[in-house]
């Protein structure tokens, strides 16, 4: 999907589990860092975090803990957030952006042996990540649940400068 008129400044964020607090100040953090689009890499947990989300220009995708995803879609689809299931297919700034959760290893290595990406943004693990296969640009913005140091991190689309941000609750 293609979002016209969005600016170069990708908030990311992944593994909020319900956290809603971390949430909240993960969002203001990448606010203040200038992320005028916001990509949640799964794991989103509950209602609560979709509310946050409500308004922001924004994607996600579910996780392997987004258990009860019937009512959450439906939710979602009432607060006007898009959920592109397990994986989603982005084109911001001209740079095409593949996002899933991570947790299914043969949809990463397809995605990345088909180098027709410029991105792509993961969660699961808990941990950042930054590394190129490729062309593509593999980023995991880390967690705000059972992580060390809890992180998310901005993109900025036009330099490919990518700065992760801790979270402190």
């Amino acid at each position: 999907m293609r979002h016209e008129g969005v600016r170069v400044v990708v908030g990311i964020l992944s593994d909020t589990h319900d956290k809603v607090e971390a949430t909240r100040m993960a969002l203001a953090t990448l606010g203040h860092g200038g992320a005028e689009f916001y990509i949640h890499c799964g794991d989103v947990g509950g209602e609560q975090i979709l509310d946050l989300l409500a308004g922001l220009p924004c994607a996600f995708v579910w996780g392997n803990n987004d258990w009860d995803r019937t009512s959450l879609l439906r939710y979602a689809e009432q607060l006007g957030l898009n959920c592109y299931g397990n994986q989603a297919d982005l084109e911001l700034d001209g740079k095409r952006i593949v996002v899933m959760h991570g947790d299914h290893e043969s949809a990463k290595r397809k995605a990345l042996e088909s180098q027709e990406y410029d991105y792509l943004l993961h969660g699961h693990t808990h941990m950042r990540e930054d590394r190129r296969v490729g062309r593509t640009r593999v980023i995991n913005p880390g967690a705000l649940h059972r992580a060390r140091e809890k992180t998310v991190a901005t993109l900025n689309l036009s330099t490919d400068l990518l700065r992760f941000v801790a979270v402190n609750i």
